[in-house]
């Protein structure tokens, strides 16, 4: 027996309407309806606006009756509607006092925070900006997924790969049917395999408006292209889904999700529960701003907004509501589209308390530490925020959080570029940073050299300083601190000896990076020398200074092959990826993993060299022989002979990988300068 039949029924129009479910909040097809739920703390109405879909004016509203809200929730069936091309929105009445928080208004049609799709721009960039007015869709969660689920993959075996869902194949070199889209990134899975990545790291792909702040310079038109600027926390970018005008957009994600799976490779999404696209006073009622604000952001006493994300607003992440939303979210996206974790984008906000102030023990993090739904996923920290609270190392954990380093990043550049002085802090860092993860693991570290916010790995061996004349804001924005070297020339040059040098550089990070316990991540296109013309932050730039060039994985072959060389090096060998900060003695008779200058056990002099000798259990690793890996890196600007250790007889040394034309000769290798080299040996 349907609800309708059971519970007394209002009518407007064709549609007939009853009190509904609290629980799941958002817009469900259920018993025959729709069922609307939603909260508002302090909203003294609430009236459900629908839209036949496109139509600027709604075809009904129904307020909401006093006795179709429990506690704080206005609960609503409505039978009778076409879920596919119906559109809906809210009105909140309320109170409006800006100066106490207060910013209810009636003449504002707004989203459902918990909104599955949202329309308006499902195409990207077709449409304009201004009084935009983003509605929810209806969704019916009807996925075949084939026995799919998230892959589990053993933490510490992760090699992750960075990548911005339209870069990744927006560019027309990059051959596939539908570029820029969810559809053209699963044309690429093939590419993915042979590079031997087994997981990808999405920038945001939550529903965002690129026409966010959209204005012209030099001839282009600059967007919100990157999206961190979050519209719909629940709603997949339409605009991504070559068959989103179709309504089709979450079914295209998911199926880029599957494929990637039965591939071997697993999803992890960048979010950004930090901050909203409302902005600060002056900014946009969209959503949260007008149904409940003194709820979902940090307000100061005069009802202005706390700006910790550097973006106009901050959410109030550990106010139970909030929290509780950001729950929903992310277990939404495990249970209906089997994602396998996450990246928080400026995670130090979720520490911040209602007043700003950092907590020692948030109790969001350890409501999304302990979920049962997010038992087994990624929990990837980017541990810092843009008011200074910079957590990284120390970051509340409860064993579960890992944390993208940063001091990994700044260590790598500065010992390859030549800073002697970070040879000790390497020697952490190539373990797993046992110094700042104690007791954690090797996989509380995400160790990466560039990712979407900087240079790109060719960019930071090509230029001194940032070119951001294209952003519009006179070069003042993106970061000073760049820890880069042009290698003699600024940017673009015919001299062999400079490009030569380059790409040795390009090589070196590559393989520090790869040889290092912890987690690497890899941003998309280094691997064949990707450029974005000296710009470190590409924000707004929808065009070739972020589209990947895939001409230059032609012209770059030997850089990714030398990557994909990498990579299944350290697929071999599991003493490269150990979860465990254990360097002792082990079955081999040798210290698992230990410290060289060019004279292997003796004190190490010159500081721009280091070598790291792996002795591999076979006992321990469950492989087939006793392996010893010598990992001799020469930053020095000459030329320097390694004598490679003495190891049990029968073994051979064999070079695995060298950025230069190195050689080894009886015990000695011969290492140029600015160099790296690889070696194993082989009964």
């Amino acid at each position: 027996m349907r609800a309708i039949d059971t519970f007394p029924t209002n009518k407007i129009q064709d549609l007939e309407y009853c009190i509904g479910r609290v629980f799941p909040f958002g817009a469900t097809i259920t018993d025959g309806g729709v069922n609307f739920s939603v909260f508002s703390r302090e909203a003294k109405s609430c009236t459900l606006v629908l839209y036949h879909h496109g139509q600027q004016e709604p075809f009904v509203e129904i307020p909401f009756p006093e006795t179709f809200r429990i506690g704080n929730v206005y609960a609503m069936m409505v039978y009778g509607l076409d879920t596919e091309t119906v559109e809906y929105g809210y009105r909140f009445g309320g109170e409006w006092a800006p100066e106490r928080g207060l910013r209810f208004d009636e003449r504002k049609v707004l989203l459902d925070p918990y909104a599955k799709s949202v329309s308006g721009r499902s195409v990207w960039r077709d449409g304009k900006d201004g009084d935009f007015i983003h509605r929810g869709q209806i969704i019916r969660e009807d996925y075949a997924w084939e026995g799919d689920k998230p892959l589990e993959i053993p933490f510490s075996d992760l090699v992750i790969y960075e990548m911005h869902v339209r870069s990744f194949t927006a560019d027309k070199s990059s051959g596939v049917k539908r570029r820029g889209t969810f559809a053209g990134l699963t044309e690429k899975i093939p590419y993915l395999r042979e590079l031997g990545v087994n997981c990808v790291e999405l920038m945001p792909v939550f529903e965002f408006d690129e026409f966010e702040n959209v204005r012209e310079h030099g001839g282009r038109t600059l967007v919100n292209y990157w999206g961190y600027s979050t519209v719909g926390f629940f709603a997949p970018k339409a605009g991504y889904a070559a068959s989103a005008p179709f309504g089709l957009e979450a079914d295209e994600m998911k199926n880029m999700v599957r494929l990637l799976h039965k591939n071997g490779i697993e999803v992890i999404l960048d979010v950004v529960f930090n901050h909203t696209a409302e902005g600060d006073e002056n900014g946009p009622a969209i959503s949260f701003k007008g149904i409940d604000n003194r709820t979902y952001y940090l307000l100061t006493p005069d009802g202005h907004y706390y700006n910790f994300s550097g973006c106009g607003n901050t959410m109030n992440c550990n106010y139970a509501t909030v929290r509780s939303m950001i729950l929903d979210c992310l277990r939404y996206w495990v249970a209906s589209y089997h994602i396998d974790g996450f990246r928080f984008d400026l995670a130090s906000i979720l520490t911040r308390d209602e007043s700003g102030a950092p907590m020692m023990t948030p109790p969001l993090l350890e409501a999304i530490a302990r979920d049962p739904v997010l038992g087994r996923c990624r929990l990837i920290a980017e541990a810092w925020d843009a008011g200074g609270l910079y957590q990284v190392g120390r970051f509340p954990s409860w064993n579960r959080w890992s944390e993208w380093n940063g001091r990994y990043r700044d260590c790598v550049r500065r010992f390859i570029k030549g800073d002697g002085s970070a040879a000790e802090e390497l020697i952490n860092r190539l373990c797993g940073s046992p110094d700042m993860y104690e007791g954690r693991g090797t996989a509380a570290s995400v160790n990466f050299i560039t990712c979407h916010d900087g240079f790109t790995l060719r960019d930071l061996v090509s230029y001194n300083e940032k070119h951001n004349e294209g952003n519009g804001e006179d070069n003042r924005d993106g970061c000073n601190d760049n820890l880069s070297w042009n290698c003699g020339a600024e940017g673009d040059t015919d001299d062999e000896n400079i490009l030569s040098l380059r790409r040795r550089q390009m090589k070196n990070m590559l393989t520090v990076l790869l040889m290092s316990r912890g987690v690497p991540m890899l941003l998309s296109g280094d691997e064949f020398g990707n450029t974005q013309y000296g710009n470190n932050n590409a924000y707004c730039q929808d065009n070739e200074i972020s589209w990947l060039d895939w001409r230059l994985l032609k012209k770059n072959r030997d850089l990714f092959t030398y990557t994909k060389k990498l990579i299944a090096l350290r697929r071999r060998h599991p003493v490269l990826r150990a979860a465990h900060f254990d360097t002792g003695y082990n079955g081999t008779g040798y210290p698992e993993m230990s410290f060289h200058g060019t004279e292997p056990w003796k004190e190490r002099g010159e500081p721009l060299t280091l070598a790291c000798l792996y002795a591999e259990d076979h006992i321990k690793y469950g492989t087939k022989r006793d392996t010893y890996i010598y990992f001799m890196i020469n930053s020095h600007w000459e030329d320097h002979v390694f004598t490679l250790p003495i190891v049990p007889e029968g073994h051979t040394w064999k070079i695995e990988a060298a950025s230069s034309e190195a050689a080894v000769l009886e015990d000695k290798a011969y290492i140029p300068a600015r160099s790296v080299m690889v070696l194993a040996t082989y009964v």
